[in-house]
């Protein structure tokens, strides 16, 4: 699963429970939140996903809920702690 599946999953959870509830709030087709879901939202449309993470209060670039500020990361410690073959592939 992959970082905004995940991330999106995680806040319908906690705030609304499930994902029929969050549909209904949103405005947003149950069937398009399930296949998201289930697929990830790497097939679905830009604006959905923009919508959705405005909706949620999720930061569209980290995923981070909308008022935390995350640490930069920086290019030299993200490399030392990628394994030997990306530090290679790098």
């Amino acid at each position: 699963m992959d970082l905004l599946t995940a991330a999106i999953k995680k806040e319908i959870a906690l705030r609304y429970k499930s994902v029929r509830r969050f549909s209904i709030e949103s405005g947003i087709p149950q069937s398009t939140l399930v296949s998201a879901l289930k697929k990830g939202f790497g097939g679905t449309s830009y604006d959905t996903v923009m919508y959705i993470c405005k909706f949620l209060e999720l930061n569209p670039f980290d995923y981070s809920p909308a008022g935390q500020q995350n640490p930069p990361v920086t290019i030299t410690s993200a490399y030392y702690e990628l394994d030997p073959i990306g530090r290679h592939t790098v």
